[in-house]
């Protein structure tokens, strides 16, 4: 099946204004593990709980918000898979590299398993991240790049190897 666009602001003087990402739900099996972690994580970014019922935590702050949601019981034996359709990771970006290393120690004592990092990469001028997992298996990034990033004059993508499969494995260690 294929989609087309009906209506397009082409040639029109206006843009979509977006101011970030609003907000983002993860489903967990393990929910009484994963509102533990997060509720250790997520108020340490500077976020405030705004909903603690018996199958959703809600966090709201640091221009986000992060839901954790318990599954439907038919999924409860699932863990999260990173390259099943849906979601691949969220990254969170800091704002200084002081502030990954924090996250690191932060989720380290909260029991998280770290995949990589802290460590800078070549995927934007400066980047500087750690990637890690919560109770379920999710993976969480916290970034930081200097400046404009990927926006500045000249920069590139790092490498393009970084984001190529063979026989369902990386060629090179991408998040």
């Amino acid at each position: 099946m294929v989609f087309t666009n009906t209506y397009s602001l082409q040639g029109s003087d206006s843009m979509i204004d977006i101011n970030g990402m609003a907000h983002v739900i993860l489903t967990v099996s393990q929910f009484d593990a994963a509102h533990k972690f997060y509720s250790g994580l997520l108020p340490e970014f500077g976020m405030t709980k705004v909903n603690d019922g018996p199958d959703l935590l809600y966090y709201v702050g640091a221009r986000t918000a992060i839901g954790v949601r318990r599954c439907d019981p038919s999924f409860n034996n699932e863990r999260f898979e990173q390259y099943r359709v849906g979601l691949h990771h969220i990254c969170l970006r800091a704002k200084s590299r002081e502030a990954v290393d924090q996250t690191a120690r932060l989720v380290a004592s909260l029991g998280a398993n770290i995949v990589r990092g802290p460590e800078q990469r070549d995927w934007a001028p400066g980047y500087y991240y750690v990637l890690f997992e919560d109770p379920d298996g999710i993976r969480l990034e916290v970034n930081y790049v200097p400046g404009a990033g990927l926006l500045e004059p000249d920069a590139s993508f790092g490498s393009a190897e970084d984001y190529v499969r063979k026989d369902g494995r990386d060629l090179v260690g991408a998040t």
